[in-house]
């Protein structure tokens, strides 16, 4: 994998760390290929049961790559650019085992996005969260509605506004906000303890959480 890493310590937690620091882990269609193939593959794996994502360096993710979004001239491109993107959110929002989001920095736009498509949070406290796209692209709405409700959902993705990790805790974004150099075990003990269950009620239990949240084939931007 060029643009990922992989991390399996022995145990049923596998680690996604999205690996483009220079560009602040920016979405480009090769990386959100990999994780979708990265997230299919380990649906598939037995000894699997809880998914961490993180990003290297200072930033979780800074959103799609907005490089390629130059080339809208080059149908071909174009047609790659929107495929992967549908392929992406369908295969977050429908990992059928948990997946918790450990936030090194900030996610903006798209790393937005990513962060609320897992299902915890937790935030170190130089994590950062913004719609800054809000003027010229979509959002991936529902589950953030979902998380902090319809007010607080609308007015981030409306105005694009940052907060911090200490307003994100107490609107209830994140699970926890610990130092920097915490985030790491932190999110690995939590992740842990959610895999002392085994596999097949928390495969039950996320077919629930899909179920509920009404996520439907092909509307990854519209649920």
């Amino acid at each position: 994998m060029d643009f990922l890493e992989l991390e399996r310590a022995g145990d049923a937690v596998a680690t996604i760390t999205l690996n483009r620091p220079e560009k602040k882990n920016a979405l480009s269609i090769a990386v959100r290929d990999e994780v979708t193939a990265t997230l299919g593959e380990l649906a598939e794996d037995p000894s699997a049961k809880v998914v961490m994502l993180t990003g290297a360096g200072s930033a979780f993710c800074s959103g799609f790559d907005l490089a390629e979004f130059q080339r809208l001239d080059d149908p071909d491109h174009t047609a790659r650019l929107w495929e992967s993107s549908d392929r992406f959110h369908h295969a977050c929002l429908t990992f059928p085992l948990p997946l918790v989001a450990a936030v090194n920095g900030p996610a903006l736009a798209g790393g937005f996005d990513l962060a609320v498509m897992c299902d915890v949070r937790i935030a170190a406290t130089s994590a950062r969260f913004s719609h800054p796209e809000h003027t010229f692209g979509d959002v991936v709405y529902s589950p953030l509605h979902d998380i902090v409700g319809g007010g607080v959902a609308r007015d981030l993705v409306l105005s694009g506004r940052r907060i911090d990790a200490a307003e994100a805790l107490r609107i209830g974004l994140v699970t926890m906000v610990v130092a920097d150099d915490e985030l790491a075990d932190a999110s690995r003990a939590y992740a842990v303890t959610v895999a002392e269950a085994p596999r097949e009620f928390l495969v039950r239990t996320k077919a629930k959480i899909i179920a509920r949240a009404g996520i439907h084939l092909g509307a990854t931007l519209d649920l």
